[in-house]
């Protein structure tokens, strides 16, 4: 049996909605768990999960990956594919089992990724039987953005967020994800954080918060 992904939880017992935070490359889930501190006062009756990735990272061993990436730590493009395929089934496997947990239905979740993070989130949550309530996603990009609109089974609203002095992943991803989310019928909003590099500004993080306040359930 698969061995479940690990993560810390905040908020009441007994939640109303949950938010996911999907961590990035070398990185792990109490990296972003830290966001549930500001947005919980906003947010009283949200869980908040952060699991950890699945594989230890190649680049940082102290930290995880959802997958390898090839120009950064010497891996085949098969070893990318393999992985993120086992890391998908997980991570699904994951929010199944938050869903269970929790005792809500999908549409009281939204899950919040960054870089990596929002990879996996923008690829996952529309290929689920059901919606979530909607994906926030800073500074990442959307893999594969031609397959989208024929493998897409349900679409959740998706807000994108990027520092336009990004570093590690082009600020110009940013707008080949909106172009290809809204030509495959998505309802996207965006955000540009100025004068931000691969990080989340405070800027981001309220209108992610607005986001949140907006398509959460209560």
């Amino acid at each position: 049996m698969t061995e479940p992904l690990q993560s810390a939880r905040r908020g009441p017992e007994k939640a109303g909605s949950v938010v996911v935070f999907l961590h990035g490359y070398g990185a792990d889930g109490t990296d972003l768990l830290g966001l549930a501190e500001p947005l919980a006062p906003h947010l009283p009756d949200t869980a908040f999960y952060a699991p950890d990735a699945p594989e230890p990272c190649r680049n940082n061993p102290m930290g995880f990956q959802w997958f390898p990436i090839p120009w950064l730590d010497g891996s085949s493009e098969t070893d990318a594919r393999i992985s993120m395929d086992q890391s998908v089934d997980r991570l699904n496997d994951f929010l199944d089992e938050v869903l269970a947990a929790e005792g809500l239905g999908a549409e009281r979740m939204v899950l919040v990724g960054f870089s990596q993070g929002t990879m996996m989130a923008l690829h996952v949550a529309p290929r689920r039987g059901e919606a979530v309530a909607g994906i926030v996603g800073f500074s990442g990009r959307l893999l594969s953005p031609e397959a989208v609109a024929a493998e897409a089974r349900v679409k959740p609203p998706v807000l994108l967020i990027h520092g336009d002095q990004d570093e590690v992943v082009p600020f110009d991803d940013m707008n080949v994800a909106g172009q290809a989310l809204q030509g495959a019928g998505f309802t996207v909003y965006g955000h540009v954080m100025q004068g931000t590099g691969h990080g989340i500004s405070p800027d981001g993080l309220s209108v992610a918060l607005a986001f949140l306040r907006e398509h959460l359930p209560g």
